[in-house]
């Protein structure tokens, strides 16, 4: 089994030339965007679109922590895949896992905790039932 079978969603995109430095590889904080985009429609997929279903006047998404493990470089003009799955859902944030692959070749290894907070008093609120419901749902269908 190879390590993307455990994960739940892949999302393509090509890297553009703003994306790439000097020695035309990928700027290493462009693959947190690349978290970004793959959260996004990870979500969007679910029907949760980003930030329209999580973010009104009393809740908001704010980052904990985010880290990123680099095995190998994209390029400009490669395709890459941009895998996600939930890794934890605790009562007000949630863990994703995000693999980055080029033609089955592993490029990075990441995680984003989000964290569900009233956005004028950076109080944690829980997740949203039916956010959890849905997540709950797709995770397990995706796995079988």
């Amino acid at each position: 089994m190879s390590e993307t079978e455990n994960f739940s969603f892949v999302h393509t995109q090509r890297v553009r030339w703003t994306e790439v430095d000097l020695q035309g590889v990928v700027f290493f904080g462009h693959y947190y965007a690349y978290f970004d985009h793959g959260m996004t429609e990870y979500f969007r997929t679910l029907g949760y679109p980003y930030p329209d279903s999580f973010v009104d006047e009393t809740t908001d998404t704010f980052i904990k922590h985010c880290e990123c493990d680099y095995a190998a470089s994209a390029r400009y003009d490669d395709v890459i895949n941009i895998h996600v799955r939930m890794a934890r859902m605790g009562r007000s944030s949630m863990n994703l896992a995000f693999q980055i692959t080029r033609e089955g070749e592993l490029l990075v290894t990441g995680s984003v905790v989000y964290v569900f907070a009233n956005p004028h008093t950076r109080k944690s609120k829980p997740i949203p039932d039916t956010l959890r419901a849905a997540v709950e749902a797709f995770e397990s269908s995706a796995n079988q």
